[in-house]
């Protein structure tokens, strides 16, 4: 056994001497090739105040670098850092700006490192960035609850109407919800590598967000699946409600950075349009019941579990909004919903044998395309 831990340990300190070996000695000197250092910079966060604009950045070359001068709006502008001095790979510092911002106006922020590499940021709308206050959490965790709690409830509303189905119209609704699942996944991963974009190239955010799915997605299933039995009924209206909440949690995240920096100009339209596209959730965490007679604290629990995240996440957004975060949690949330269409689809083909048919037929076929069509057409309503 120890011989066995010692052939295990042996390959890695090896190849941790060749490693360090190679980067002591430089091989490759007598090529004459010298790879310049790469200087990379990203503003994670930005806050506008009284006391003017402070920039969160991350370096993320594969040198040190120093910030030497910042302009503003085309003219260099005094700043300070905290903590001062060079950004090592990764490391982040605060730049505080004494700019006199203007509310509304488009400001452009150049960094220039010592080397004379500039980055840019811009600020499309300058509004004062929230800071924390119980009025303001309030306001937010209402806003959180329009978009989440209220339409996945009245989505639920429609659970007797459900009832009243017969065989092939249950088929119908598990169709129905694997296709609006299906929209749920491809705007939750776009809505994911949109953020994994805009953090540290250095994080390789985009192969994160698809690492996380897969990690979350085999963790849920084999969750899921511990009792070598596929989930159905209350246990599978549960996953539904959770994966849904995941999303709700990206979608509060989103409303609350667009509200905090001024890009939900139509913010009443925005909110409108998340609840018309949200209800369908609710009709969807109801399909799996409709064989069973669930108490009433069942639908209110459902409820707050696929709701409430969207109050988390409008909190986050506001007042702790970081793109890196908010990509991994859109990548759980993913691989929730992969987990989620695997056992409803598994459901579907398990009700269609249990009436004789199959669960590839014209009226699976047909809840699909419409579980798409209608969380196309809802989504058309938000727009940012």
């Amino acid at each position: 056994m120890k011989r066995a831990w010692l052939w295990a340990i042996l390959p890695l300190v090896l190849l941790a001497a060749v490693i360090g070996i190679f980067l002591t000695i430089n091989p490759l000197g007598p090529l004459g090739v010298s790879a310049p250092p790469i200087e990379n910079l990203t503003v994670e966060r930005t806050v506008l105040d009284k006391q003017g604009i402070s920039l969160l950045v991350r370096a993320g070359g594969s040198e040190p670098m120093q910030i030497a001068q910042i302009q503003v709006d085309g003219a260099y502008w005094e700043f300070s850092q905290n903590p001062p001095g060079t950004l090592s790979r990764l490391a982040t510092a605060w730049i505080n700006l004494p700019y006199p911002w203007v509310q509304d106006e488009t400001h452009h922020i150049k960094l220039i490192t010592n080397t004379g590499l500039s980055f840019e940021h811009e600020i499309a709308v300058a509004v004062p960035t929230p800071q924390f206050s119980l009025s303001r959490v309030l306001a937010y965790a209402l806003l959180g609850l329009y978009v989440g709690i209220v339409p996945v409830g009245l989505g639920m509303l429609f659970y007797p109407s459900l009832k009243a189905l017969g065989g092939q119209g249950i088929k119908f609704l598990l169709a129905l919800t694997i296709g609006m699942l299906a929209f749920l996944l491809v705007d939750t991963i776009e809505e994911g590598l949109e953020l994994a974009s805009k953090a540290a190239s250095a994080f390789s955010g985009s192969a994160l967000v698809w690492l996380v799915t897969a990690a979350s997605f085999l963790a849920i299933f084999t969750i899921g699946r511990r009792g070598s039995k596929a989930p159905e009924g209350t246990a599978l209206a549960t996953y539904l409600a959770f994966s849904i909440g995941l999303h709700n949690l990206g979608e509060g995240l989103a409303i609350g950075a667009a509200f905090a920096i001024g890009e939900a100009a139509l913010g009443s339209l925005l909110v409108v349009g998340f609840t018309l596209h949200n209800i369908t959730e609710g009709i969807g965490i109801a399909a799996p019941l409709v064989e069973l007679r669930p108490k009433f604290t069942t639908f209110l629990g459902l409820t707050a579990l696929a709701g409430l995240p969207a109050v988390l996440g409008t909190w986050m957004g506001a007042f702790a909004f970081s793109p890196l975060w908010a990509a991994l949690f859109l990548g759980i949330g993913a691989g929730a919903i992969v987990q989620v269409m695997v056992e409803v689809s598994s459901y579907l083909a398990r009700t269609a044998r249990k009436t004789g048919g199959t669960w590839l037929s014209r009226v699976s076929f047909a809840g699909f395309s419409l579980g798409l069509a209608v969380m196309y057409t809802t989504a058309l309503f938000v727009n940012f």
